[in-house]
């Protein structure tokens, strides 16, 4: 099984490793020297979630956290929030 996001598609992008030596000029030294490059795989920072979908279905997905962030799934709501009554409301709050 790929590991990609399931709401948005993201999956692992490649990009290169760059190992560098040496002093840069502006701090006194000769310049600095890239000495290797290999290849590399950046990986999307997935994790598991329990994600309501539909009406009150529940399932457990792959989601990446920006889709977390920006509101792209529903979580879970295990319990639900402590609410105050009208009348004690409106006590509280004159």
């Amino acid at each position: 099984m790929a590991r990609f996001c399931e709401v948005c598609g993201k999956g692992h992008a490649m990009g290169n490793q760059v190992t560098i030596r040496g002093k840069a000029k502006y701090l006194g030294g000769v310049g600095t020297k890239v000495t290797g490059i290999s290849r590399r795989k950046f990986k999307p920072n997935l994790q598991r979630l329990r994600v309501t979908v539909g009406r009150g279905t529940n399932t457990t997905m792959l989601v990446c956290t920006q889709c977390i962030r920006s509101g792209g799934v529903t979580k879970l709501v295990r319990r639900a929030p402590f609410k105050l009554s009208a009348a004690e409301g409106a006590k509280a709050a004159g």
